[in-house]
């Protein structure tokens, strides 16, 4: 292209009528929920699954159990996927909701997951109600939008229906204290939100296969 031919800045911010007007078409989650035509892409693609075992599951029952529902790779299929699903405080006793990369089991075997572990925070029912609709929801949309500053190590979360307490839970690919895990933990909290007296606690999946918490550390 000569100097002659190519095209002045401009030039270039001329937009003609017709350009404009399709400017006007386009239409976002943002601008219209239900009738947008444009979609924001993620960075990764994320799986959510569902489980409910029961208070007797075994190892075996539960993996046959965990049930993938949804990938969501775009902004507005996430929020199309979270809109029309059952909020955390509604679900069954024993119930758990799992978003992680696409290709990564929520499973302690999972290759990604072998050598790693996982931050939890625990929420009393009775005092937590539909707060943890957003605690859920605030952890999710910092994943999806690579917020950690080691945003490789992340592989997903994981909520907890329990009798007495919800639980949240980010799980990451490393399981050593060092300052990558403690940036991640210290991270989770301030996103959240979290009141500084709440404990974030760190636990290898190794421990918790092994029942123990030899090497486990809070934030």
């Amino acid at each position: 292209m000569t100097e002659e031919t190519r095209p002045t800045v401009e030039e270039k911010e001329i937009e003609s009528p017709s350009e404009q007007q399709n400017d006007e078409s386009l239409k976002t989650v943002f601008h219209d929920p239900k009738n947008y035509n444009v979609k924001h892409p993620l960075q990764n693609t994320w799986t959510l699954w569902f489980d409910n075992p029961g208070k007797k599951a075994n190892a075996a029952s539960w993996s046959q159990n965990l049930k993938e529902i949804v990938d969501v790779n775009t902004v507005e299929d996430f929020w199309g996927v979270h809109n029309n699903i059952v909020k955390v405080n509604h679900l069954e006793i024993s119930s758990n909701y799992h978003v992680f990369k696409k290709g990564i089991r929520p499973e302690w075997e999972d290759p990604a997951n072998a050598n790693g572990g996982k931050f939890s925070i625990q929420f009393p029912r009775n005092r937590t109600g539909e707060a943890i609709n957003d605690y859920w929801l605030n952890l999710i949309l910092t994943m999806l939008g690579e917020q950690f500053k080691y945003e490789d190590e992340i592989c997903g979360a994981v909520v907890s229906v329990r009798r007495v307490f919800y639980r949240v839970a980010l799980w990451i690919k490393s399981s050593e204290k060092n300052e990558t895990t403690e940036t991640i933990g210290r991270q989770l909290k301030e996103f959240l939100n979290l009141n500084s007296s709440l404990v974030v606690e760190f636990t290898p999946h190794g421990d918790s296969a092994a029942k123990s918490g030899e090497n486990k550390f809070t934030i």
